[in-house]
């Protein structure tokens, strides 16, 4: 029977150190969390919003900047944005709305975004978190809107279009896909099930390694890890979140096309939730908008941004199911609209418009 070898004197004694700071620590940030009560029964009296993007934000980038290290600063925002998600759960739980079940990459975005401390409610699909925040079941909904290999995801860009949800902010995250089953081998895989633009990024290491395996698409891959925990033939493609939820063996890693493959996560909720946020000094306007159907129409929309310099990141279009072959276009541009070129930029665009609509300006992802 093995022991653990009898620690140094010196050892003995940084570890009674550190014991002390731990408590230390741990009585300071109780009295921020007691501070932090204190805002929230303000917030209360004033009707003012108790979720602060902006400040979580401005917080994060003053910690940083004073940041003495050995501590990485990436890894000391993350450790603030914990201690504020908890604190934000005394003030005022935030719901959040996030396709489910547990373990999908957009319940790591609304981590990422609102910290551990959210309170998560899982969706059966993206129509299902829109209509969750619209319907006010939830504060904020978590939606993808955008792939650097797929593209747009096409039902997100459809929902914003018959919502009043807004968007308030985005996560894009560098996407490892994973092939995970109840074994630890590629032996007698007859189902592959992931959301359809996981199936899309991995289909060449499918069609190599599972050429004959059937490729069902579900309405996530943490519900395709679900499935795959079930059938012992099944196997799912998700993050490594949804293997340790489901007590899968991960049997091939990072199986997408693309090494470099992301997705952009948008954050929204209802007007009164949240409104715009003040300028950050890099942020992104988004615009659905549709012009009458005539001959050099859509080069008339690009006029306005030239003429006040403003760059435009992103253009997708998408029928308006009409019959009459009219299109609504999306539109991200560079700025906001408390800056006067942005601001003339979208007042000139709006008057050649038959339709207009802001979706959110908001803070670009780092």
């Amino acid at each position: 029977m093995s022991t653990e070898p009898q620690a140094s004197p010196e050892l003995l004694t940084l570890r009674t150190q550190i014991d002390s700071l731990d408590r230390q620590l741990l009585e300071l940030v109780n009295q921020r969390a007691h501070v932090a009560e204190q805002v929230g029964e303000l917030k209360k009296k004033e009707g003012s919003a108790f979720f602060r993007p902006d400040r979580v934000a401005q917080v994060i980038e003053k910690i940083k900047a004073n940041n003495p290290g050995p501590l990485k600063s990436a890894h000391v925002a993350a450790i603030w944005r914990e201690i504020m998600s908890a604190c934000l759960a005394l003030e005022s739980p935030q719901r959040v709305a996030v396709l489910g079940p547990a373990g999908t990459f957009c319940e790591e975005a609304a981590i990422q975004y609102f910290g551990g401390a959210a309170d998560l409610m899982y969706c059966s699909s993206f129509e299902e978190v829109f209509h969750a925040t619209a319907a006010g079941s939830a504060q904020y909904g978590v939606v993808g809107v955008e792939n650097s290999n797929e593209g747009v995801v096409t039902r997100s860009l459809d929902m914003f279009l018959h919502t009043p949800c807004h968007v308030v902010g985005e996560v894009s995250m560098l996407i490892r896909h994973n092939l995970m089953r109840t074994s630890a081998d590629l032996e007698g895989i007859e189902v592959v099930a992931a959301h359809p633009q996981a199936l899309a990024q991995c289909q060449s290491w499918l069609s190599k390694h599972l050429p004959h395996a059937e490729r069902r698409p579900v309405e996530s891959n943490a519900e395709g890890a679900r499935l795959a925990a079930l059938h012992p033939n099944w196997a799912g493609i998700a993050g490594e979140r949804a293997a340790q939820q489901f007590g899968l063996h991960i049997v091939s890693h990072a199986i997408q096309d693309d090494a470099y493959n992301r997705t952009r996560f948008a954050v929204i909720c209802l007007p009164h939730t949240l409104n715009t946020a003040p300028p950050s000094g890099h942020d992104c306007t988004s615009l659905i908008i549709s012009v009458p159907n005539h001959a050099g129409a859509v080069h008339d929309l690009l006029v306005p941004l030239k003429k006040h310099g403003v760059s435009m990141t992103r253009f997708e279009s998408r029928p308006a199911r009409t019959g009459q072959w009219e299109y609504y276009f999306y539109i991200d541009i560079e700025g906001h609209p408390a800056q006067s070129n942005v601001a003339a930029a979208l007042q000139d665009l709006q008057g050649l418009c038959a339709f207009y609509k802001v979706l959110g300006t908001y803070p670009v992802a780092k």
